[in-house]
Parts: structure tokens; C-alpha cells; sequence
């Protein structure tokens, strides 16, 4: 009787013309790694996120996902990249994304409106006047048609999609289609595209996704706000990275890190 080693080289031969290597598993992507810029993340990714791929930073309000964000575009614009940040809930605050280090010269802000009324219709009596509202997504569809226009316009080091006060049913809606795009894109233009949300919403598009969360707040004096503490799991990571520097070989699936008080304002609305 044949061995199933022998009969998976039969089945690929005879479908060879219309699927090559039909059952042979494909080979893991290798891509390079930008620091985060916080050494206890860089070290739990071998690196820091991947170039050219997709990643979500998820968590609840005040989880640290928007810090570690801005210490990620931080660490690109220090190096004279561009970047970009798609605020889908019109929440950023340039003051302290500079106090986190980034540099605004080469950040592109992409504000998306929130809902709007249309004009009224003046021909019509006072009673019969209405305004008509845009749909509650409006902001949301603004967001993705701004990150694909970026994505396939190149020349971004890295965009941040923040979808932090989008709801859960909203964001989960997006197509599957819509991330395949985005990571598709973000392979060809070399960027890193982070998503910032309540959950992971890219699934398999996704090759990186950490979770944050709050851990503790140390204080000095009793009064003062000296630092936040936060800790950072690895939920999914699909994909192989080649770091800017050596890690070790093995990898913690937890790590935590401390944010400093120039980072507390933003941290309220992390």
C-alpha cells in the first residue's frame, strides 16, 4: 500500500498544471522589524512590529494601545520617515503625541468628520423642512477609504488606523475583503500598517496582534502621577521577522513596560 508521502507526490503531479504544490504547506514570510521604541515590546516581538504587514494593538480605554502606537511612530519619525495617522474618531491630540517624541513635521494627520446635517430644504414650509443626517459609520467609511488611498500611494513608512472609539459593532463590520487590501497593500509600499481597537478585527490579515492592558499607577509623594504600568500579550503572531538586532532565541508570550509621566495625557484616552 502506498505511504501517504507517496501519494501526496501522485496528487501534486496530476495537479501540477492548475494548483502547483497543492498540498505542500507555504513557506513562512520573513520580513523586517521596526522597533517600537519600548525595549520590553521589541524584545516580546524579536525585533519590534513587521514591515509590511498588518497589526493590531488592542485593548480597553486607558490600556496603553495609543501609547505604544505613538512610541512606534515616534521611533519612525526619528528617523526621518513619514508617517501617517488616520483618526477615525477625531480623538488625537498633537500635544502629546510631540511630548511622546514624534515629530509632527513628518506626520500626515487625516481627521475624518464626524456626522453632518444637510442643507434644508428652503422651498419647503417650516414644518416640512428636515435635515438629513449621514450614516453613524460615516466616520468609519471616511477612515478606510483614507487608508487605502495611503496604502497605494506609498511612501509611508507607517500608518496608524485608529478605530479606538469605534464601536464593536461597527468595526467588526468591515469586510474581510477590506483587510486582504490593506495587508496586500502594505506588503507591496513596504509599511507597517498598526490598527488601534477595542478587538482584533483583521483576523488572518492580521500578523501581529498584542493586547495591552493597565496594570498599575506608581505615584510620588502620594499625589503625583510619576508613571503607568502597563502589560503587553502576544495573541497572534503569523508571521517571521527579522530583527534590526539580536533577541534571544526564546520568546516570553507576556511582557510589561512603564510609560513616563510626559506620556500621562494621552494616556487618558489611550
Amino acid at each position: 500500500m502506498p505511504s501517504a508521502a507517496t501519494l501526496q507526490m501522485e496528487i501534486e503531479r496530476s495537479l501540477a498544471a492548475r494548483f502547483p504544490a497543492a498540498l505542500s504547506p507555504a513557506p513562512q514570510t520573513h520580513r523586517e522589524a521596526a522597533a517600537t521604541g519600548v525595549a520590553a515590546v521589541d524584545t516580546l516581538l524579536q525585533g519590534g512590529l513587521p514591515v509590511g504587514a498588518v497589526s493590531e494593538l488592542i485593548g480597553a480605554m486607558s490600556s496603553g494601545r495609543t501609547s505604544l502606537a505613538l512610541a512606534f511612530v515616534a521611533s519612525r519619525t526619528a528617523e526621518g520617515r513619514i508617517c501617517a495617522w488616520v483618526d477615525a474618531g477625531d480623538t488625537f491630540d498633537p500635544e502629546s503625541a510631540a511630548g511622546s517624541g514624534v515629530n509632527l513635521s513628518q506626520l500626515l494627520w487625516v481627521r475624518c468628520q464626524g456626522m453632518q446635517s444637510s442643507p434644508c430644504h428652503t422651498d419647503l414650509p417650516q414644518a416640512g423642512r428636515r435635515r438629513v443626517q449621514r450614516q453613524p459609520w460615516a466616520r468609519l467609511d471616511q477612515a478606510l477609504r483614507a487608508v487605502d488611498l495611503l496604502l497605494h500611494a506609498g511612501g509611508f513608512a507607517a500608518i496608524v488606523l485608529d478605530l479606538g472609539d469605534t464601536v464593536w459593532e461597527q468595526a467588526s463590520r468591515i469586510p474581510a475583503a477590506t483587510w486582504w487590501r490593506f495587508r496586500q497593500a502594505a506588503g507591496s509600499t513596504h509599511c507597517s500598517l498598526v490598527v488601534l481597537g477595542r478587538a482584533a478585527y483583521a483576523a488572518s490579515s492580521a500578523a501581529i496582534v498584542l493586547e495591552c492592558a493597565a496594570r498599575q499607577a506608581k505615584t510620588s509623594g502620594g499625589t503625583i502621577l510619576s508613571s503607568l504600568e502597563y502589560n503587553v500579550t502576544l495573541k497572534r503572531d503569523r508571521s517571521a521577522r527579522i530583527a534590526p538586532c539580536p533577541f534571544p532565541a526564546r520568546r516570553a508570550t507576556a511582557s510589561t513596560w512603564t510609560a513616563q509621566p510626559g506620556w500621562t495625557q494621552q494616556m487618558r484616552r489611550a
